[in-house]
């Protein structure tokens, strides 16, 4: 995954690169690894949640790994160039962070196992980065699909911020936004499934070691 050292700064829609109407590519039909398609339409009893939390190599391995995930898809959100390509997303003008979009069983796992996963997986106090890896691309971000994923988020960035906090961390800089607002484009097809087909390739995914509070009760009378 390549880094770019420079001032990272978010384009405004205006700055931003125009895009393309349509696609320069195929996606391949099926998952590496769980064997699922990769684009929808998905069967109604599955839900969809969008993860962004440094390079997307490394993110979607963490969650194809998770039982009751359906399947993945790393692409790019949060910016304003239609159909983006890699190249344009690392120059820093498409607005775009590098995402996973999960699509998930919440019969098999919940949306808050897999909030739990995100957020112990990265440090999201960084800002446009995470580790060595520099840019806005890298920025934390969460688009929900529902408004009981909205507040869910929400309620999980406010649960571990306190934990953070008292663990000597800054203020969390994920940005939770409804992915209705901020399409997905889907990532070219030499980045899906990157790590199972170059199981020795980069990844930079690496958490604070602070264990998120979510979906742990407390014991009666405490």
């Amino acid at each position: 995954m390549f880094s770019y050292r420079r001032t990272p700064e978010l384009p405004t829609r205006e700055e931003a690169l125009k895009g393309r109407p349509h696609p320069q590519f195929s996606l391949p039909e099926r998952h590496t690894v769980l064997g699922n398609p990769l684009a929808g339409p998905y069967p109604a009893h599955l839900e969809v949640a969008d993860f962004g939390l440094g390079c997307f190599w490394g993110a979607e391995r963490k969650f194809w790994q998770t039982p009751g995930v359906w399947t993945t898809l790393a692409g790019y959100q949060g910016g304003y160039t239609e159909n983006p390509e890699y190249e344009e997303v690392c120059s820093g003008r498409t607005g775009h962070t590098e995402v996973v979009r999960v699509v998930f069983d919440p019969a098999l796992v919940s949306y808050e196992t897999l909030l739990k996963l995100f957020w112990e997986s990265h440090d999201p106090t960084q800002g446009f980065r995470q580790g060595n890896d520099v840019g806005t691309q890298y920025r934390s971000a969460l688009y929900t699909h529902s408004p009981a994923q909205q507040a869910t988020a929400e309620a999980s960035r406010a649960a571990y911020q306190e934990v953070l906090t008292a663990s000597g961390y800054g203020e969390i800089t994920t940005a939770v936004l409804p992915a209705a607002e901020r399409p997905f484009w889907p990532a070219e097809p030499y980045h899906q499934q990157y790590l199972d087909k170059n199981p020795a390739g980069y990844c930079g995914i690496g958490g604070t070691g602070v264990s998120c509070p979510i979906g742990i009760a407390a014991a009666p009378g405490e």
